[in-house]
């Protein structure tokens, strides 16, 4: 068995905009890629969960949200060789406009849902001893629910997270972290049992 890292997207990987219209306009955080990369060497799957609504919503199509997901695999593979093992989104909301991505789910954060296809395709993953990377109370909560370490950026809404400001931390995390390239040496510096 071996641990994963889970990785939010906005706010964690890349600079959080919003809803990102224009893929050209995703552009990673300093040192994402390189911590990526480090993951990747060390043999732990890095792993793509997140929420996208922005279809659902009607802001743009399924097939933008697919465009900006490879914006970040091409970036991290441009900027140190990194590489996703899997990408996961929901596109579901409730609330949405365009029918066939508005629903309740299972896999819309903080919902299981996606963590557990991942158990499902790669059956080696322990998902106990596995994180999940995130700039949301929602990410926190989402690692909790799957069996995961939870760990908190700063980053994207992370700081308005800790200070009460955005979301209600439910669930405290194991640790809070000032970025990605933080929380991955952290994953790194832990025990493979512990």
């Amino acid at each position: 068995m071996r641990r994963a890292v889970f990785l939010d997207r906005d706010g964690t990987l890349n600079v959080e905009k919003g809803y990102i219209r224009d893929v050209d306009a995703l552009e990673l955080y300093p040192g994402a890629a390189q911590a990526v990369r480090q993951l990747n060497d060390a043999g732990m799957p890095a792993i793509l969960v997140t929420n996208q609504t922005g279809a659902a919503r009607g802001y743009y199509t399924i097939e933008h949200v697919h465009g900006l997901n490879r914006r970040v695999a091409e970036l991290l593979m441009q900027e140190a060789g990194a590489r996703l093992d899997a990408v996961y989104f929901c596109p579901h909301y409730k609330d949405g406009i365009v029918p066939e991505f508005t629903r309740e789910c299972d896999c819309r954060k903080p919902a299981p849902g996606m963590i557990l296809q991942a158990a499902r395709d790669f059956p080696d993953i322990d998902l106990a001893a596995s994180f999940v990377v995130g700039d949301k109370a929602t990410d926190i909560t989402f690692a909790r629910n799957a069996g995961c370490r939870g760990l908190l950026v700063r980053t994207g809404y992370g700081e308005q997270v800790l200070a009460g400001e955005y979301q209600i931390l439910d669930v405290q995390p194991e640790k809070a972290c000032a970025d990605i390239v933080e929380a991955v040496a952290y994953i790194l510096s832990q025990p493979a049992g512990s």
